[in-house]
């Protein structure tokens, strides 16, 4: 009798940092399949990066070819600690992050955590931005070349990379682990009241910085670059210029500070990495409440939703205003509107001459705003509020076919939905009206502020609720609020920025109004722009609820993430 011969198995290869940017590739491939929306969002960024590349390229080479190692050295220390600062936040304002490998499809697999914080760094090194971070940086090298010869140039190089590898790991970390807070409703709100703090002193620490800056010479500016330089916001992108000054004995110390920033986060991003692969499983159970089974109804309406009616419009307020609270990527974007609300007025109000350095009294506020231009600020922040809905469906993804199966009418989804957000938004902007006419110190502009706040908001949300019906994208199914598909980060920053102008200009107006009529629209600020906002928000829902009505089953195919 024979005995069957059976092949000798393969060996078992191990799991590499490269088959994770196979991976990546062969989905964002896949996910551009049929999709020539997606395409053309991939090549407008594409585009978009190139024209960053160029741009800081020649930035960062100009002081090497005007022979300035002084200008040099401010470029570099200045300049890449803003690249350092926008890779932490940027992703958490607009862009966000590709997550096309979402950790918790890795959970049930046995690879190591180092193995995966590897691979998926690598993963997020091949990317747009990334390449374009490095194009970009690359004019350090020209300049370190140019001044210090080839050893220089080839060291700036090392520093180039570096670099790139502090931004990456800073900004993944930094939006796994605010993903993984944002799960906890109690560090939820410690963090938005903290937030909130920050954000209400960037502005006047910004402010008290420039004037600082315009009251210091160059040298002293030079003295600030050469201590930013020794950072971890400086050191990568200083290290040619060093060598290039004969002080080839700092580039070894640099380079360790970069090494130990680099790892440090790598540490935190690992650590919140396997928080966000299992998930909400270690959450604290909710208590049950007990009532009789009449009063489950009343359960599902917030408290603040007394007033609304127990039928179909208060039943999907009520939804919406539970979503938004509870959901970590919607209560994300509400974080956003109450930092940049807050910080912007401040900025614009203030800037300029907005603090004046005194040797006897130090700083002091010499302001000189206007209602033209505290109205022109209210529409920013009242347009960037409204911009959030900008893609609200993409929120719901497949569970918006419970409302296509249900045959809810457009106009009545889109006015349930303005009112759930307006619950939550629109206090938000009445506390951003009080703050900043008390930090001007004019309290009789408070209608000028509210009322263009308003107007800007109504608009937006009339805007907005078209272009999330005619431009809505799907967002991947993870724990991460920050996480985007591939090109979908260009999608949110384009629709953003489209919204945005157009309810800026819509609402326009109320600039113009501030302009002519004076002392007099101190008083009619407030009714007007309430009444604009409000008639512009009932048009908009009244017109995108009917193209609502012939595109449900559109919609609903664009917003179900692929698998």
């Amino acid at each position: 009798m024979a005995v069957p011969v059976t092949a000798p198995a393969e060996p078992v290869r191990p799991v590499s940092a490269r088959h994770f940017v196979r991976l990546k590739l062969r989905m964002t491939a896949n996910n551009f399949r049929g999709q020539s929306s997606r395409v053309a969002l991939f090549l407008a960024g594409v585009f978009g990066g190139l024209w960053f590349a160029a741009g800081g390229f020649l930035l960062l080479a100009a002081p090497g070819f005007a022979g300035e190692p002084r200008y040099a050295l401010l470029t570099a220390a200045f300049g890449g600690g803003l690249l350092v600062l926008g890779w932490l936040l940027l992703p958490l304002v607009f862009f966000g992050v590709d997550e096309t490998l979402d950790p918790a499809r890795f959970a049930l697999l046995p690879l190591p955590r180092r193995t995966l914080v590897a691979g998926m760094f690598a993963a997020a090194l091949a990317s747009v931005p990334a390449m374009a971070m490095l194009v970009a940086t690359a004019g350090l090298v020209v300049t370190a070349g140019v001044l210090g010869g080839w050893v220089a140039s080839l060291v700036a190089a090392v520093g180039v990379v570096a670099g790139l590898l502090l931004c990456v790991a800073a900004s993944r970390a930094v939006t796994s682990a605010f993903a993984t807070m944002l799960r906890s409703r109690r560090v939820r709100d410690l963090a938005a009241v903290l937030l909130a703090v920050v954000a209400a002193l960037l502005g006047p620490l910004q402010l008290m910085v420039l004037a600082a800056v315009r009251e210091a010479d160059w040298d002293q500016l030079v003295d600030v670059a050469a201590v930013v330089g020794w950072t971890p916001f400086g050191a990568p992108w200083t290290v040619g210029l060093d060598v290039a000054e004969g002080r080839a004995w700092a580039v070894p110390v640099k380079l360790l500070i970069t090494g130990a920033a680099v790892g440090v986060l790598l540490l935190w991003w690992s650590r919140s990495l396997e928080s966000a692969m299992v998930g909400t499983a270690g959450a604290a159970p909710t208590r049950s409440r007990r009532g009789p089974v009449g009063g489950a109804v009343r359960q599902l309406f917030p408290r603040v939703l007394g007033w609304a009616g127990r039928d179909r419009f208060g039943a999907l307020v009520a939804r919406e205003c539970r979503y938004w609270w509870r959901d970590a990527r919607r209560r994300a974007n509400l974080i956003t509107i109450a930092v940049v609300g807050v910080f912007v007025p401040v900025l614009v109000n203030l800037g300029g001459n907005g603090f004046a350095v005194s040797p006897d009294q130090g700083f002091e506020f010499s302001g000189n705003s206007s209602p033209v231009l505290l109205s022109l600020s209210m529409l920013f922040v009242g347009a960037l509020a409204s911009a959030t809905l900008a893609n609200q469906f993409g929120f719901d993804g497949s569970a918006y076919a419970v409302n296509v199966v249900a045959g809810v009418p457009g106009r009545l989804e889109l006015h349930a939905r303005m009112t759930a957000f307006s619950v939550y938004v629109v206090p938000m902007l009445g506390v951003v009206a009080v703050v900043i006419v008390s930090v001007l110190g004019e309290p009789g502009w408070i209608g000028v502020a509210a009322g263009a706040l308003l107007a800007a908001y109504g608009v937006g949300l009339a805007i907005n609720g078209l272009v999330s019906v005619l431009g809505a994208y799907s967002l991947p199914e993870t724990s991460n609020p920050f996480a985007m598909n591939s090109g979908a980060g260009m999608a949110k920053s384009l629709l953003t920025l489209l919204s945005m102008l157009a309810s800026t200009a819509a609402a326009v107006p109320m600039v113009v109004a501030a302009a002519l009529l004076g002392d007099v629209w101190l008083w009619l600020a407030l009714p007007l722009g309430a009444a604009y906002g409000l008639g512009a928000a009932l048009l908009g829902a009244y017109a995108g609820g009917d193209v609502l009505d012939r595109r449900q089953p559109e919609l609903l195919s664009t917003v179900t993430p692929r698998r």
